[in-house]
Formats: structure tokens, sequence, C-alpha cells
């Protein structure tokens, strides 16, 4: 259904490159995660433009679509390329945002999606054990390799898809610094800093900027083939499929260096 390897790309950057993510098919990606919840008329170009690479979203947020709205355009695109990714966000963005568990379960409830067509963003055991419940399984975002091992357990068969930001750079401090700057906006986000702290990280070190050891277990950088052996570990640790999120590009290389044509 995701292939391996996929790329996860925000909508605010990818809404003028959907003809992109066709150079992204012919490279051999499998999917194409359209991030920080997309309308469904950019989910609908991109298919239009692709012919075989799956379309997923990453993710529809629950507090800013409405579950019938969803279903009713899920089904008028009727296409198995169409992956729908859903998450509750983050209570520093949400105004809405309270009981967020219990607002994922009602908008599942709500919700007309065939259950293998369906994923759930979760970073806790406690969203890991309903995607498991509730759908075909779970899309972390900007989780370490621990997590990904930590939740292959809790989701026993079911598809575990983490995105994994990478920097194709091999000098340390430059790698660390483009690193950093995209990073800046998640430590203000009790979801993120929380699971960081979970995976033994302490208060100091997921407070901006961030330390070098948060740093080098989030963001998978080096030259291409030292990325690909780091998503390749991903995959090794218990992932069905990694969405590549590379903040300064690279794919033809990455592409290379993950044999994505053998």
């Amino acid at each position: 259904m995701l292939g391996t390897f996929g790329v996860w790309g925000s909508h605010y950057q990818w809404a003028d490159r959907i003809s992109d993510i066709a150079e992204l098919e012919e490279l051999g990606f499998g999917t194409f995660w359209i991030g920080s919840s997309p309308e469904m008329a950019l989910v609908e170009r991109a298919l239009d433009a692709t012919k075989s690479i799956t379309i997923a979203t990453g993710i529809t947020n629950v507090w800013q679509t409405e579950p019938e709205a969803v279903s009713a355009e899920f089904a008028r695109l009727g296409t198995d390329r169409f992956v729908l990714g859903v998450g509750v966000g983050h209570r520093q963005i949400d105004q809405a945002y309270e009981k967020p568990y219990d607002k994922l379960v009602s908008y599942l409830d709500r919700l007309d999606v065939p259950q293998d067509r369906l994923l759930l963003a979760a970073l806790g055991p406690k969203v890991l054990k309903l995607a498991a419940e509730r759908t075909a399984g779970a899309h972390p975002y900007l989780v370490p390799l621990e997590h990904t091992a930590e939740a292959r357990k809790v989701l026993g068969g079911k598809l575990l898809a983490p995105e994994v930001t990478v920097v194709v750079e091999e000098d340390p401090e430059a790698a660390r610094a483009i690193a950093r700057e995209q990073l800046s906006y998640y430590f203000s986000l009790t979801n993120y800093t929380n699971s960081w702290q979970r995976w033994g990280f302490s208060v100091d070190e997921v407070a901006a900027p961030g330390s070098d050891r948060l740093i080098d277990a989030l963001v998978a950088w080096g030259g291409p083939e030292q990325v690909a052996e780091k998503l390749r570990a991903h995959v090794h640790a218990g992932a069905d499929h990694v969405a590549v999120q590379s903040l300064n590009g690279h794919y033809p290389e990455l592409a290379a260096a993950l044999r994505l044509k053998e």
C-alpha cells in the first residue's frame, strides 16, 4: 500500500509543487504524505498529477475538519491510492483542544472510511493502542529510533509508518543548524517535548534549541548513504514504511542510496 519508503512534505511548501510529486514517483518512492492538515482539493490535485504513488494525509486534523465531510470526500475520490491519516494536533495551536483522546474516539466513530485506508497519528502508548484497535496502524512524527521499536510492540501486526526528518549534509554543525531551524517550532509543542522526555531526554535537552544528542536522535543527517542507513534502521526496528522529510532536498541521491529502483 505504501511501499517501504515515501516522502513527507508540508502542504505549505508543496502546494505549488504538485508536479514535483510525479518526479518522486519516478524515483521509486511509494507514497507522498501531504502534511499539516491539507485540504482535500490538494489531495485530489496530487492524485491527478500522478499514476501509481499513494497519496496520504499526514495528518488531517480532527479539530479543523468534520468527519462527515472528510468521509464524503474520501468516497468521492474513489481511489485505492489514497490513505487518510488523522490526528489531534496540539494544545498550543487548536483552540478547542481538550480531552483529545475522547475527541479522537468520537471522530473515528463518525468517520466512514475503510479501516485499511486509515492511519492514526500516535506518539504515546494509549493512542498507539487505539490505532491498533480502530485503524490500519500508526503514523508517528518526529520520533527517535527507540520509539519505532516500542511502537512495533504496541501495534502488533498493524502498519507502522513513522516520519523521519533528514538533512543531507556531512558537516555536523551545518546539519544540526538546518535541523534546529526546522525544529524551533516544535520545542513549543508539549505533545512532542513530553514524548521526547519519555525517551530519556531531560527538560533542558528538549528546550530550544535542543541538545546535540536530541537533534542527532530525531534527525538523520550525513551523506546520502549515511542517511539511508539511518532510515533503514527504522525498518529494522519494526517500521513497515518510512516517510522521509528532507529539509534540504537531494531526493534523487536518497533514492539511489536507498536502492529504490532495485
